[in-house]
């Protein structure tokens, strides 16, 4: 395997962590506080974790929300996504989870979120 980068995140970027997970700012948010919950141990994907850690990353995407909005009171709304394999987007193959904050106006229409993956899903 070669290095993995969420395998060696420099304490100074984690702002919460739990014994099974961490909580760091994406290098490349989407929207400013653009979150990432990675599993302390190396996986490739969400569908590997064990029953212990889902709850760590559930618990800190809980508290990842949190300190955002007590931060931020501009933010309305989340999006919370996980690329699973290549051909869904992953590019890095440790299992991390996108917490994405959202403010009024920052797309002309959030109607059907994420369904705009795929261009023309989201208008329904």
């Amino acid at each position: 395997m070669s290095k993995c980068i969420f395998c060696e995140i420099p304490n100074e970027r984690i702002y919460l962590e739990n014994a099974l997970a961490i909580a760091i700012m994406d290098n490349y948010p989407v929207t400013p506080s653009h979150s990432l919950i990675i599993p302390k141990r190396h996986i490739d994907n969400y569908f590997l974790l064990t029953e212990p850690e889902s709850l760590a990353c559930f618990e800190l995407l809980n508290d990842a929300k949190d300190f955002i909005l007590r931060t931020d009171n501009t933010v309305e709304g989340f999006n919370i996504g996980m690329n699973c394999g290549e051909v869904a987007g992953q590019t890095i193959f440790h299992c991390h989870i996108h917490l994405i904050p959202r403010r009024v106006g920052d797309v002309d229409s959030p109607r059907g979120g994420v369904r705009h993956l795929i261009p023309g899903m989201g208008d329904y």
